[in-house]
């Protein structure tokens, strides 16, 4: 395991800095999120099969992946503060285009657009993160801000289930797009440049240093253990609304209590995961969230026609263990780049992320078959898959993690060499 440093306490700065990346990640987690949610009435309301729905929630992955890997060159050279404006702003204009859109070929282009610029948002946090806050502090840092989708689902999914109920499947996106411009004035208002990076990086033009990050033998395996992490957790995410409704027979009206316990549930457990990362260690965390996420992923593939309250404690329980997986791994990963590469690795992670849930969109598509009456067969195919995908992860981790021991032990060995040569 990383060696565990005793947590720091955080400054007033710090803390307002965690709560506007949570905020943040609410509205990027949100506009993603709530259409698996608005699957249902999508499906129906505009004639979309299995495929089609697919293609619209991947092609925010793809895009994003694009995004994220033409921001890698240029992602450590300039201040993140304004790279995160610049690309907000964008996110902002995709998501209105979502809001207005009438047609499955309008929707698909705002989904690019949103994709284009939301993709790289998280590349940017992650990167801020780790200019801002040490790696002891770090879980927990993570925790907090993983809070956004528990909060998406406290108040976000369920206000926007209910707009698209009163009105249309449009509201949800155009409540996205003002809650967006208010956090803007506050990036914009409180957010300090962070820059220390820049003093750090060589000089070298964006495409030798996408190329230089892409290419550093010792990124590799994280890069691929991300693109497998995002496979197995975006796999279910497409059809699990259409599942719920149509095969455990709960009703649209039903959903927003689903998703306010599950959050309310959230909300406490992600702080706990991201303490408990930081005291115990990510990958025992790690471990610990893959085997309970597993054990529920088969019983959540499988349900039947079930009460409402098994129905919700199944979920909660699967995201916590999902979440107990992807805090400690996220915090892992940033201990992996060097501080001259932090942005670029931060946004080719991002976009193998996206990338990859896109593809796990598509195979879901591909597997999923549904019956003319609505119910979903195979959804329990996609859950074994996912299962496998945990144990290659788990394999991959072990791996990371004790590169990440070797390098800091060669840091304190030099460290220590340099206190003797000046002794």
């Amino acid at each position: 395991m990383a060696t565990q440093t005793p947590a720091r306490s955080f400054s007033a700065y710090q803390k307002g800095v965690i709560a506007l990346l949570a905020v943040i990640q609410f509205t990027v987690v949100l506009d993603f999120m709530v259409m698996s949610p608005l699957g249902d009435m999508l499906m129906k309301s505009m004639n979309f099969n299995a495929v089609q729905f697919a293609s619209a929630v991947s092609a925010y992955a793809f895009s994003a992946g694009v995004s994220g890997l033409l921001a890698a060159g240029f992602a450590d050279k300039y201040d993140r503060k304004k790279l995160l404006l610049i690309f907000y702003v964008g996110f902002i204009i995709g998501t209105l285009f979502c809001g207005l859109a009438t047609s499955f070929p309008l929707l698909l282009v705002g989904r690019i657009v949103t994709g284009l610029f939301g993709g790289v948002l998280g590349a940017v946090s992650m990167a801020i993160v780790t200019d801002l806050f040490s790696f002891s502090q770090r879980g927990r840092v993570m925790g907090f801000v993983q809070m956004s989708f528990a909060v998406s689902q406290v108040a976000g999914i369920p206000i926007g289930l209910y707009l698209a109920n009163l009105f249309n499947w449009h509201a949800p996106f155009l409540m996205i797009v003002g809650f967006s411009l208010v956090t803007t004035v506050f990036i914009f208002s409180f957010l300090k440049p962070v820059t220390g990076h820049i003093k750090q990086r060589v000089n070298q033009n964006v495409f030798s240093h996408l190329k230089k990050t892409i290419g550093n033998k010792s990124y590799q395996l994280p890069f691929i253990t991300t693109a497998l992490l995002s496979i197995g957790g975006f796999m279910l995410m497409p059809f699990s609304t259409p599942f719920i409704i149509n095969n455990v027979r709960i009703s649209q009206l039903q959903l927003p209590v689903i998703y306010i316990i599950m959050g309310i549930c959230s909300m406490i457990a992600l702080p706990l995961i991201g303490k408990l990362s930081d005291k115990i260690g990510k990958l025992p965390t790690f471990f610990i969230g893959s085997i309970l996420a597993a054990f529920m992923i088969v019983i959540y593939t499988n349900l039947i026609p079930v009460p409402l309250w098994e129905v919700i404690v199944i979920s909660s329980l699967m995201f916590a263990g999902v979440m107990s997986r992807v805090i400690p791994a996220t915090a892992l990963m940033t201990a992996v780049p060097e501080i001259e590469d932090r942005g670029a690795f931060m946004s080719i992670n991002s976009s193998l992320q996206q990338i990859a849930g896109g593809v796990a969109s598509v195979i879901a598509g591909w597997v999923i078959v549904q019956q003319p009456n609505g119910k979903l067969l195979h959804f329990d195919t996609l859950g074994y898959m996912c299962i496998g995908l945990m144990v290659a992860c788990g394999f991959c981790m072990y791996l990371i993690n004790g590169q990440i021991l070797r390098k800091a032990y060669a840091k304190q060995e030099t460290q220590e060499l340099k206190i003797e040569m000046v002794a």
